[in-house]
Protein backbone atom coordinates (compact mmCIF):
# COMPACT_ATOMS: atom_id res chain seq x y z
CA UNK A 1 0.00 0.00 0.00
CA UNK A 2 2.63 2.64 -1.19
CA UNK A 3 0.85 6.24 -2.25
CA UNK A 4 4.53 7.77 -3.90
CA UNK A 5 5.50 10.94 -2.91
CA UNK A 6 5.43 13.43 -5.53
CA UNK A 7 6.37 16.76 -3.67
CA UNK A 8 3.74 18.31 -5.50
CA UNK A 9 1.18 18.95 -2.09
CA UNK A 10 0.93 17.53 1.38
CA UNK A 11 -2.48 16.42 0.35
CA UNK A 12 0.11 13.51 -1.99
CA UNK A 13 3.03 13.07 0.50
CA UNK A 14 1.20 10.33 2.76
CA UNK A 15 3.55 6.95 2.18
CA UNK A 16 2.17 4.67 4.87
CA UNK A 17 -1.64 5.59 4.92
CA UNK A 18 -4.29 2.87 4.44
CA UNK A 19 -6.01 2.32 1.05
CA UNK A 20 -9.70 3.07 3.17
CA UNK A 21 -7.77 6.18 4.38
CA UNK A 22 -6.37 7.03 0.79
CA UNK A 23 -9.92 6.86 -0.68
CA UNK A 24 -11.60 8.77 1.77
CA UNK A 25 -9.03 11.85 1.20
CA UNK A 26 -9.54 11.67 -2.38
CA UNK A 27 -12.88 11.34 -2.55
CA UNK A 28 -13.30 13.99 -0.24
CA UNK A 29 -11.30 16.96 -1.60
CA UNK A 30 -13.09 16.21 -5.15
CA UNK A 31 -15.14 19.34 -5.93
CA UNK A 32 -16.79 16.18 -8.61
CA UNK A 33 -16.84 13.20 -6.61
CA UNK A 34 -20.78 13.27 -6.81
CA UNK A 35 -20.04 13.13 -10.70
CA UNK A 36 -17.76 9.45 -10.70
CA UNK A 37 -20.50 6.60 -11.81
CA UNK A 38 -22.43 4.49 -8.92
CA UNK A 39 -20.41 1.13 -10.02
CA UNK A 40 -17.08 2.44 -9.76
CA UNK A 41 -18.10 3.68 -6.09
CA UNK A 42 -19.65 0.61 -5.48
CA UNK A 43 -15.84 -1.52 -6.57
CA UNK A 44 -13.70 0.58 -4.61
CA UNK A 45 -15.99 0.15 -1.29
CA UNK A 46 -13.85 -3.56 -2.05
CA UNK A 47 -10.41 -2.00 -2.70
CA UNK A 48 -7.32 -3.60 -0.93
CA UNK A 49 -4.42 -2.09 -1.63
CA UNK A 50 -3.58 1.26 -3.32
CA UNK A 51 -0.39 2.92 -5.43
CA UNK A 52 -0.01 6.66 -6.44
CA UNK A 53 2.08 8.22 -9.06
CA UNK A 54 2.08 11.25 -10.74
CA UNK A 55 1.29 11.41 -14.35
CA UNK A 56 1.91 14.89 -15.83
CA UNK A 57 2.38 18.13 -14.89
CA UNK A 58 2.61 21.62 -15.79
CA UNK A 59 4.39 24.84 -14.05
CA UNK A 60 4.55 28.65 -14.95
CA UNK A 61 4.35 32.11 -12.71
CA UNK A 62 1.58 31.29 -10.66
CA UNK A 63 0.28 28.35 -11.99
CA UNK A 64 0.33 24.75 -11.61
CA UNK A 65 -1.51 21.72 -13.14
CA UNK A 66 -0.76 18.05 -12.34
CA UNK A 67 -2.57 14.50 -13.00
CA UNK A 68 -2.23 11.81 -10.90
CA UNK A 69 -2.47 7.87 -11.15
CA UNK A 70 -4.22 6.27 -8.47
CA UNK A 71 -4.84 2.37 -9.19
CA UNK A 72 -6.51 0.22 -6.60
CA UNK A 73 -5.79 -3.78 -6.06
CA UNK A 74 -9.65 -4.83 -5.44
CA UNK A 75 -10.78 -7.90 -3.45
CA UNK A 76 -11.92 -10.12 -6.38
CA UNK A 77 -8.13 -9.58 -8.18
CA UNK A 78 -9.26 -7.16 -10.78
CA UNK A 79 -7.71 -3.41 -10.60
CA UNK A 80 -9.68 0.10 -10.84
CA UNK A 81 -7.83 3.33 -11.82
CA UNK A 82 -8.76 6.99 -10.68
CA UNK A 83 -7.36 10.15 -12.67
CA UNK A 84 -6.92 13.44 -9.94
CA UNK A 85 -6.47 16.58 -12.01
CA UNK A 86 -5.26 19.21 -9.28
CA UNK A 87 -4.77 22.91 -10.29
CA UNK A 88 -4.30 26.41 -9.25
CA UNK A 89 -4.82 29.48 -11.06
CA UNK A 90 -2.90 31.96 -9.03
CA UNK A 91 0.25 32.34 -6.49
CA UNK A 92 -2.14 32.62 -3.51
CA UNK A 93 -5.16 30.22 -4.65
CA UNK A 94 -5.47 27.34 -3.16
CA UNK A 95 -5.55 23.77 -4.46
CA UNK A 96 -9.19 22.63 -6.72
CA UNK A 97 -9.28 18.65 -7.01
CA UNK A 98 -11.54 16.97 -9.94
CA UNK A 99 -11.55 13.30 -10.07
CA UNK A 100 -12.69 10.93 -12.95
CA UNK A 101 -13.00 7.35 -13.58
CA UNK A 102 -11.26 7.55 -16.95
CA UNK A 103 -8.36 9.49 -18.46
CA UNK A 104 -10.16 10.30 -21.37
CA UNK A 105 -12.37 12.76 -19.15
CA UNK A 106 -9.38 14.14 -17.08
CA UNK A 107 -7.73 14.96 -19.86
CA UNK A 108 -11.08 16.54 -21.17
CA UNK A 109 -11.11 18.80 -17.85
CA UNK A 110 -7.78 19.72 -18.02
CA UNK A 111 -8.27 21.26 -21.36
CA UNK A 112 -11.26 23.50 -19.92
CA UNK A 113 -8.61 25.02 -17.53
CA UNK A 114 -8.53 28.93 -17.95
CA UNK A 115 -5.90 30.23 -20.13
CA UNK A 116 -1.83 30.10 -18.69
CA UNK A 117 -0.57 26.42 -19.90
CA UNK A 118 0.74 27.13 -22.85
CA UNK A 119 1.80 24.56 -25.11
CA UNK A 120 -0.75 22.19 -23.44
CA UNK A 121 -1.39 18.86 -26.16
CA UNK A 122 -5.24 18.18 -25.80
CA UNK A 123 -6.86 21.98 -25.08
CA UNK A 124 -8.89 22.97 -27.41
CA UNK A 125 -8.74 26.41 -27.01
CA UNK A 126 -6.46 28.58 -29.82
CA UNK A 127 -5.16 32.17 -28.76
CA UNK A 128 -6.00 35.07 -31.29
CA UNK A 129 -3.39 36.06 -33.09
CA UNK A 130 -1.12 38.93 -30.95
CA UNK A 131 -2.76 37.76 -27.32
CA UNK A 132 -3.43 40.27 -25.03
CA UNK A 133 -0.20 42.23 -25.47
CA UNK A 134 -1.98 43.49 -29.03
CA UNK A 135 -5.20 44.30 -26.63
CA UNK A 136 -5.39 48.22 -28.40
CA UNK A 137 -4.61 46.90 -31.91
CA UNK A 138 -7.99 47.46 -34.51
CA UNK A 139 -11.54 47.97 -33.39
CA UNK A 140 -13.51 46.27 -30.75
CA UNK A 141 -16.21 45.06 -33.19
CA UNK A 142 -13.42 43.20 -35.55
CA UNK A 143 -13.00 41.42 -32.71
CA UNK A 144 -16.51 40.99 -31.78
CA UNK A 145 -17.64 39.61 -35.27
CA UNK A 146 -14.58 37.58 -35.69
CA UNK A 147 -16.15 36.00 -32.32
CA UNK A 148 -19.20 35.38 -33.47
CA UNK A 149 -18.14 34.37 -36.92
CA UNK A 150 -15.99 31.39 -35.02
CA UNK A 151 -18.73 30.67 -32.70
CA UNK A 152 -21.22 29.84 -35.67
CA UNK A 153 -18.79 28.57 -38.07
CA UNK A 154 -19.68 24.72 -38.87
CA UNK A 155 -16.01 23.11 -38.30
CA UNK A 156 -14.79 20.28 -41.06
CA UNK A 157 -16.83 16.99 -41.65
CA UNK A 158 -15.52 14.76 -38.60
CA UNK A 159 -14.84 11.48 -38.72
CA UNK A 160 -16.92 9.05 -38.18
CA UNK A 161 -17.45 8.37 -34.69
CA UNK A 162 -15.27 5.02 -32.93
CA UNK A 163 -17.86 3.82 -30.43
CA UNK A 164 -16.28 2.48 -26.89
CA UNK A 165 -18.79 0.33 -24.79
CA UNK A 166 -18.44 1.65 -21.35
CA UNK A 167 -20.99 2.19 -18.60
CA UNK A 168 -22.87 4.95 -21.41
CA UNK A 169 -25.79 4.97 -20.26
CA UNK A 170 -24.39 6.01 -16.76
CA UNK A 171 -22.28 8.43 -19.05
CA UNK A 172 -25.47 10.38 -20.96
CA UNK A 173 -26.95 10.53 -17.23
CA UNK A 174 -24.11 12.24 -15.53
CA UNK A 175 -23.63 14.64 -18.80
CA UNK A 176 -27.82 15.96 -18.29
CA UNK A 177 -27.05 16.42 -14.69
CA UNK A 178 -24.65 18.91 -14.67
CA UNK A 179 -26.27 21.45 -17.27
CA UNK A 180 -27.08 24.19 -15.86
CA UNK A 181 -29.24 25.79 -18.82
CA UNK A 182 -33.47 25.73 -18.52
CA UNK A 183 -34.12 24.55 -21.68
CA UNK A 184 -32.15 21.43 -21.75
CA UNK A 185 -33.12 18.13 -22.78
CA UNK A 186 -36.09 16.79 -20.96
CA UNK A 187 -36.91 12.97 -19.97
CA UNK A 188 -37.63 12.11 -23.20
CA UNK A 189 -34.31 12.62 -24.42
CA UNK A 190 -33.05 10.72 -20.90
CA UNK A 191 -35.30 7.90 -21.24
CA UNK A 192 -34.01 7.09 -24.68
CA UNK A 193 -30.43 7.47 -23.50
CA UNK A 194 -30.95 4.49 -20.81
CA UNK A 195 -30.39 2.84 -24.29
CA UNK A 196 -26.98 3.89 -24.55
CA UNK A 197 -24.31 1.16 -24.46
CA UNK A 198 -21.27 2.69 -26.43
CA UNK A 199 -20.12 6.75 -26.67
CA UNK A 200 -17.67 8.65 -27.87
CA UNK A 201 -16.32 12.05 -27.06
CA UNK A 202 -15.21 14.65 -29.50
CA UNK A 203 -14.26 18.43 -28.98
CA UNK A 204 -15.70 20.41 -31.79
CA UNK A 205 -15.14 23.65 -30.92
CA UNK A 206 -12.86 25.48 -28.70
CA UNK A 207 -11.14 28.68 -28.56
CA UNK A 208 -10.12 31.47 -26.13
CA UNK A 209 -10.62 35.55 -26.57
CA UNK A 210 -10.00 38.77 -25.05
CA UNK A 211 -13.59 40.29 -25.11
CA UNK A 212 -13.54 44.18 -23.44
CA UNK A 213 -11.00 43.51 -21.50
CA UNK A 214 -11.82 40.05 -19.86
CA UNK A 215 -10.72 36.70 -21.35
CA UNK A 216 -14.06 34.33 -22.43
CA UNK A 217 -13.30 30.34 -23.16
CA UNK A 218 -15.93 28.44 -24.98
CA UNK A 219 -16.05 24.50 -26.06
CA UNK A 220 -17.91 22.45 -27.37
CA UNK A 221 -18.20 19.05 -27.14
CA UNK A 222 -20.40 16.16 -28.80
CA UNK A 223 -21.20 13.25 -26.91
CA UNK A 224 -22.44 10.65 -29.48
CA UNK A 225 -24.15 7.27 -28.42
CA UNK A 226 -24.80 4.23 -30.10
CA UNK A 227 -28.18 2.76 -28.63
CA UNK A 228 -29.03 -1.19 -28.60
CA UNK A 229 -31.85 -0.42 -31.49
CA UNK A 230 -28.66 0.23 -33.58
CA UNK A 231 -29.70 3.80 -33.90
CA UNK A 232 -27.21 6.88 -32.92
CA UNK A 233 -28.02 9.97 -31.16
CA UNK A 234 -25.51 12.96 -29.69
CA UNK A 235 -25.69 15.75 -26.54
CA UNK A 236 -23.88 18.94 -27.60
CA UNK A 237 -22.19 20.11 -24.17
CA UNK A 238 -21.34 23.69 -24.10
CA UNK A 239 -18.39 24.58 -21.70
CA UNK A 240 -18.40 28.21 -21.16
CA UNK A 241 -16.64 31.49 -18.75
CA UNK A 242 -19.07 33.71 -19.79
CA UNK A 243 -20.50 34.11 -16.31
CA UNK A 244 -20.16 37.38 -14.47
CA UNK A 245 -17.76 35.99 -12.25
CA UNK A 246 -15.46 33.78 -14.48
CA UNK A 247 -16.82 30.62 -13.47
CA UNK A 248 -17.07 27.63 -15.95
CA UNK A 249 -20.85 26.71 -16.78
CA UNK A 250 -21.72 24.19 -18.52
CA UNK A 251 -25.13 23.66 -20.86
CA UNK A 252 -26.40 20.91 -23.17
CA UNK A 253 -28.39 20.72 -26.33
CA UNK A 254 -30.36 17.84 -28.62
CA UNK A 255 -28.32 19.60 -31.58
CA UNK A 256 -25.35 21.68 -32.64
CA UNK A 257 -27.17 24.06 -33.96
CA UNK A 258 -28.43 24.60 -31.09
CA UNK A 259 -25.56 25.01 -29.00
CA UNK A 260 -23.50 26.73 -31.22
CA UNK A 261 -26.43 29.86 -30.94
CA UNK A 262 -26.30 29.13 -26.84
CA UNK A 263 -22.65 29.89 -27.51
CA UNK A 264 -23.15 33.22 -29.77
CA UNK A 265 -25.80 34.63 -27.43
CA UNK A 266 -23.30 33.52 -24.16
CA UNK A 267 -20.52 36.27 -25.92
CA UNK A 268 -23.37 38.81 -26.95
CA UNK A 269 -24.26 38.77 -22.75
CA UNK A 270 -21.32 38.92 -21.62
CA UNK A 271 -20.59 42.02 -23.22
Amino acid sequence: MLNEPTGQSDEHDEPYETTELHLERLLGRALNSFDLPDKTVERLESALAHASSLHSSHHSTGLHRATYRHTYLLSDGSSLTLWELVHSTGPDAADEYETYADECEARLAASRLPAGFPGFAGSGFLARPGGPDEEGMGSDLDADLELLASLMCAPPAPLPPRYVPDDSADHARRVLRRAENADRPGEETASRLRAAFAHHITQVFGRQFRVAGKDAGFTLYEHAFLLLDGTETSLWEVEHTATPDGRHMCEVYDTEHTAREAMELRAQVRR
